[in-house]
């Protein structure tokens, strides 16, 4: 395997700078990089299909609002709202206080808040929640703790009669 960096010159242009072996005992001297800085934006490039995951680890607490897409696994303490395109994950042992939107929840410690919005809601058997859910689609494992109000398979005005609020539209 090679190890090099790239330097940026006076003209914009990029040159490797080194690039030496495994084996190499020392690596060429260094020389400090040009900063200079960034242009504007001018248009966002395309998302990426594939969706990164950001992780707050067992070790950590964290305060305040995650926003974005991308998924998100929980395995400390977070007290704040999430709102992502993506998935979110709270793992056995983590702890969250806040409401949540996602695409998909997969619940395996302890939620203090609401399930607002989501495709998928999986409760697994170690889970505690205190909180209501409305997701399209739920599942719950035998052991799992559930405290609130729950809303699954309604969507927002598909299959409901509107000339009859709240039955649904093929109970005719």
């Amino acid at each position: 395997m090679a190890i090099g960096w790239k330097e940026k010159e006076k003209d914009g242009t990029r040159v490797d700078v080194a690039a030496f072996p495994d084996n190499a005992v020392s690596a060429p001297p260094m020389t400090a990089p040009i900063v200079s800085a960034p242009a504007p934006a001018t248009s966002m490039a395309p998302a990426s299909p594939a969706l990164k995951e950001s992780i707050i680890s067992p070790d950590l607490s964290i305060e305040g609002k995650i926003e974005g897409s991308g998924h998100v696994r929980i395995a400390g303490k977070f007290k704040g709202d999430v709102n992502v395109k993506g998935n979110l994950t709270v793992e056995e042992g983590a702890k969250l206080n806040g409401s949540v939107r996602a695409d998909r929840v997969s619940l395996a410690g302890e939620l203090d808040g609401n399930i607002e919005s989501a495709q998928h809601v999986e409760l697994l058997k170690s889970c505690t929640l205190s909180g209501d859910i409305k997701a399209d689609t739920l599942t719950i494992a035998a052991g799992s703790r559930v405290k609130g109000h729950v809303e699954c398979g309604w969507k927002d005005g598909a299959g409901v009669d509107s000339k009859r609020t709240g039955t649904p539209a093929n109970d005719g």
